[in-house]
């Protein structure tokens, strides 16, 4: 084999490996708009919701706030000294900005070893998991999405301890988290059938 030949099918190889596509829909205040874009987006959420019952608009609210839809988001670096990197803020990666522990907790609960925080699938049924957990232990219901986004954030025990409540910048974000999961549920109801 040549050396140009083996250098393009290398080249071929390793563009074949890019991973996946994580960059964000377009008009993300628009849910049928990012259903249209996405479908598979569409088939998780539904997947979720028949297995969780946690309602899409729900899901894609969270999503939202956690990741805008980008699929390998990941915390803003630390630095030391303004310029030194010292590491990212928090474990916290893909669209429902998981952290490892909870994830690890969520792989073993389910049995779902192979799950990833960058599929759009494995990240919305970790929320329905986790959702359903906020339920058992705290009480909240799958369609209060500023409660449900509040016990996200700062975990079952931090939640129980409301702990949120020193925090106004938290309290003002469980609020939008609301908003916009109502703006979204009043959208899905006009989207057209296919993506609902």
């Amino acid at each position: 084999m040549s050396r140009t030949l083996r250098v393009l099918v290398l080249l071929m190889v390793l563009a074949s490996c890019g991973g996946g596509d994580f960059s964000a829909p377009r008009n993300l205040d628009n849910a049928c708009s990012i259903l249209a874009q996405r479908p598979k987006y569409a088939r998780a959420f539904k997947a979720t919701e028949r297995k969780w019952d946690v309602p899409v608009a729900v899901q894609m609210a969270t999503i939202y706030q956690e990741s805008k839809f980008i699929g390998n988001a990941r915390t803003p670096l630390r630095f030391a000294v303004g310029v030194i990197p010292m590491g990212r803020q928090s474990s916290a990666y893909g669209y429902a900005q998981a952290l490892d522990g909870t994830w690890d907790d969520y792989r073993r609960a389910t049995g779902r070893s192979g799950a990833r925080r960058d599929r759009i699938r494995d990240a919305t049924d970790f929320m329905g998991w986790y959702m359903n957990l906020s339920r058992e232990r705290n009480g909240i219901s799958l369609s209060d999405a500023r409660n449900q986004y509040l016990a996200y954030h700062e975990g079952h025990t931090g939640f129980s301890r409301g702990s949120y409540r020193a925090k106004s910048w938290l309290m003002r974000i469980s609020g939008e988290v609301a908003e916009r999961a109502v703006l979204y549920d009043a959208q899905l109801a006009t989207c057209p059938r296919r993506l609902r």
